[in-house]
């Protein structure tokens, strides 16, 4: 809320800075040709050109198909992370700032040469005085501030943009960038990224080939995050790993099940896990960069677990009541088509071998499928959805044989084992058995009422028709159709019965009213045809 008042009063406030920078914008803009359409392809250089501050925009926008459609989505996955490194000189100045003490004090050294540079923070290899190894991620400076003033920018321009480029129904600009600000501002706390490293650490810590940084809380601020050193390979480093005697196949299945373990157990998520992100690291698979995270309600865990089931037992039916319990319909649903669609989705992967199912693409499809039937998703879930298939996306590149649909099933299969209770398992099924019972007895009494009411002649019967204000207008519109056939069949009938009439005044030798009969009657005629030949429906 405060963020809000804050960012509305320097929304009043004009400064020659924001007006160069409007200017830049623009004529960004212009350059690209914004007011001829937006492309997946121009919004990419388009964000490129604008600087690091709308790159990172566009990597966050990447992960929320549920506000862009997702040929933009896929686009904006390949926006280059590496900018211009910060000069050594503003790194030693803002580490002082944040320790409020002397470099000399803390570290023994710290390499110049940064591991890292992105659009927020920049990472650099350095030493405690102890000799302990450490990584330092120092933020930006004044970071916040530009992106917050950029957001603001383009919230004036949204209005402009959406008439400019013709995306009213496309791209909902206020609510993204509403969004983007809002995860930006999680992003740029490095608190909570240390808080999410110590939860995932936690959650892994008796999975022992999983692993991730330690973080050193005394020496960490909003804008410095000290942690452990991880000397390893990237994941999708093949050649060299290979050469160094590990085994791809292995590794992308654990990562795999790992991956499954945080989704269906833990509830807590790594939200961006490419190729950069995994590491092997002492024969354990490190996971970094924990900026960008999921959480999973024990709801939406269960959702997530029946959706799974359904998908691998092709179950329209189940997998239709799931998408319904994940998304609130933001206009009368069409349950007919739903299962349509959905059998039309499902059919398709069924017919495959299994180990061939993408599960990058049925997720795509499936977030597609959501948007056309209108249900509004959360946030998280669409995060979940982007997160698998980016999963995906790596593993393909370090062990492409590993299918994430076959991990996901096994995964499953061991997990209903652990949770499967046989003495609970039995108190609940007795339980319902002896409520069957109890609802059985009430059955010849309801039979009997059911029975007088029918002798009675007080029996109704109530039918819910799918789509039954369409047809109720299809009806509506093929009897006024019909109507009016009547109509003007019966005034050139009675036009023709007038001609033969000679009390009647005329008109070049043709009975006035007998002359207007025939013009409406054709003007009726012709308008019927022509609705039938041109309406849509």
């Amino acid at each position: 809320m405060e963020e809000t008042k804050v960012m509305q009063e320097q929304n009043n406030t004009e400064s020659p800075a924001s007006d160069r920078r409007l200017k830049e914008i623009l004529g960004v803009l212009r350059r690209h040709q914004i007011t001829h359409g937006l492309t997946p392809v121009k919004l990419r250089e388009i964000l490129e050109d604008l600087g690091p501050t709308y790159v990172k925009l566009g990597q966050i926008m990447s992960m929320r198909s549920d506000m862009l459609p997702e040929p933009y989505c896929k686009e904006l996955t390949k926006l280059r992370t590496e900018v211009k490194p910060l000069s050594f000189s503003v790194v030693t100045k803002v580490l002082e700032e944040e320790l409020k003490k002397p470099l000399t004090d803390v570290f023994s050294n710290i390499e110049e040469v940064p591991l890292g540079s992105a659009s927020i923070a920049q990472v650099h290899p350095a030493v405690l005085k102890d000799g302990t190894k450490v990584v330092i991620k120092i933020q930006r400076p004044a970071i916040k501030q530009t992106m917050q003033n950029d957001i603001l920018l383009l919230k004036r321009a949204a209005g402009i943009l959406k008439v400019a480029i013709g995306t009213e129904d496309l791209i909902d600009f206020k609510t993204i960038l509403d969004e983007l600000w809002k995860t930006t501002q999680e992003e740029m706390d490095f608190i909570q990224e240390a808080a999410n490293l110590d939860l995932f650490y936690e959650n892994q810590k008796d999975i022992v080939y999983v692993t991730c940084p330690k973080v050193f809380p005394s020496l960490t601020t909003p804008r410095l995050l000290v942690m452990e050193y991880m000397d390893g390979v990237q994941i999708d480093e093949t050649k060299y790993l290979t050469e160094a005697g590990y085994d791809m196949t292995e590794i992308g299945q654990k990562a795999a099940e790992n991956y499954c373990k945080q989704i269906l157990e833990d509830g807590f998520f790594h939200a961006d896990p490419h190729p950069g992100n995994l590491w092997v690291v002492g024969g354990k698979i490190a996971w970094l960069d924990l900026g960008m995270t999921g959480k999973l309600t024990q709801h939406n865990k269960l959702l997530l677990k029946k959706a799974i089931t359904a998908i691998l037992e092709g179950d329209i039916y189940a997998l239709k009541n799931v998408l319904l319990a994940f998304g609130e319909p933001r206009e009368r649903v069409n349950h007919a088509r739903l299962y349509t669609d959905i059998d039309d989705i499902l059919s398709k992967y069924m017919s495959m071998d299994f180990g061939a199912m993408k599960l990058g693409e049925l997720i795509e499809r499936m977030l597609e499928l959501v948007k056309e039937h209108k249900l509004a998703i959360t946030p998280d879930v669409t995060l979940l959805g982007r997160s698998m298939i980016t999963m995906e996306g790596t593993l393909a590149a370090c062990a492409p044989e590993v299918n994430i649909l076959q991990i996901l099933r096994l995964h499953m299969s061991t997990l209903l084992l652990k949770e499967l209770d046989v003495k609970s398992l039995l108190k609940h099924k007795g339980r319902q058995f002896y409520t069957s019972m109890d609802k059985s007895l009430d059955i010849p009494a309801q039979l009997s009422d059911l029975l007088n009411i029918t002798k009675n002649g007080q029996a109704q019967l109530n039918l819910q028709v799918a789509d039954s204000e369409e047809i109720r207008m299809d009806i509506l519109r093929t009897a006024n159709r019909f109507i009016l056939s009547i109509l003007a069949v019966g005034l050139f009938i009675g036009s023709s019965l007038i001609v033969e009439s000679a009390s009647m005044p005329t008109w070049f030798g043709i009975p006035w009213l007998s002359f207007i009969g025939y013009i409406i009657s054709g003007g009726l005629t012709l308008g019927i045809i022509f609705r039938i030949l041109f309406s849509k429906k």
